[in-house]
């Protein structure tokens, strides 16, 4: 057998004894399922609204957590080895470093997209069966590149998480290392950029400022959920410098993939320099 294909289905039956899969697809279809139908009790309006106001809802909690539980999946996966021991053992076998990383990957990347595709598949679902006159078409391409974004920004923090847990001593610095990272990513980054478009009147240039939101894979996965509406820009903050970016979707698609593959890539030299 392959030896990525056999940590991978390793790591995805410990997923399993470990209730990962069935937490994380109770989390994502619960959230959704009533964000679907109670996103608007605020306003004063309970039941189903949109699909446009849906998805916008969705994207805004899955932008808080699905890098937590990406990161929260991983964040020990090579120091945790490390500390039990099993670390040496693996590297004893004929497979490389390389083979380590990626089953490891294939393994919690199909935890998370699992998750995902069956819990928020579960709001889709009963969004066609409950709803009258619902737009069966655009329902499912909405919640289609929902879904499928939110696997490739699990991905993103997954391999993330490799490279903390690669590069830390012990799992409580690894737990710290990625506690931080979700912190800078999701909290300070758009804070940040916020500051410098109140603050840096003038002194930065105003062609620039929308690039920067491709430093940010948070922001590129609710540009991709709300870029196919048409207020997509409205009442997003920072988000709204989006509608000035000279490129289409498919190019937001593409730096996000290079988000993971880059990731995943530097995980890999971290790892490869690792003493055991």
């Amino acid at each position: 057998m392959n030896p990525v294909i056999a940590i991978a289905r390793k790591e995805f039956a410990d997923g399993l004894r470990n209730r990962w899969l069935v937490a994380i697809t109770l989390v994502f279809a619960l959230l959704a399922v009533g964000i679907a139908w109670f996103g608007a009790a605020a306003s004063g309006q309970v039941g189903f609204t949109s699909i446009p106001a849906t998805i916008a809802s969705l994207a805004s909690l899955a932008t808080f957590l699905v890098p937590l539980i990406a990161l929260l999946l991983a964040y020990d996966a090579i120091v945790g080895e490390d500390e039990a021991g099993t670390l040496m053992l693996l590297l004893t076998y004929p497979l490389g470093r390389g083979h380590i990383l990626l089953g490891k990957f294939l393994g919690h990347g199909l935890i998370l997209a699992l998750a995902m595709l069956i819990g928020f598949g579960s709001a889709a679902l009963a969004i066609a069966l409950l709803v009258e006159d619902v737009e069966l078409l655009l329902l499912a391409t909405a919640f289609g590149r929902f879904v499928a974004s939110s696997m490739l920004l699990g991905w993103v923090f997954l391999a993330l998480a490799y490279v903390l847990s690669s590069a830390a001593k012990e799992k409580s610095g690894a737990a710290g290392f990625a506690l931080g990272a979700w912190f800078v990513f999701v909290l300070v980054f758009d804070l940040a950029l916020l500051g410098v478009l109140v603050l840096g009147q003038g002194s930065v240039s105003p062609a620039l400022l929308p690039w920067l939101l491709l430093a940010n894979p948070t922001d590129l996965y609710r540009l991709i959920n709300l870029g196919g509406f048409d207020a997509a820009g409205e009442g997003l903050g920072v988000l709204s410098l989006g509608a000035e970016l000279p490129v289409g979707e498919a190019v937001l698609w593409a730096v996000l993939a290079l988000w993971a593959g880059g990731l995943l890539a530097a995980a890999w030299g971290v790892f490869s320099r690792r003493t055991v």
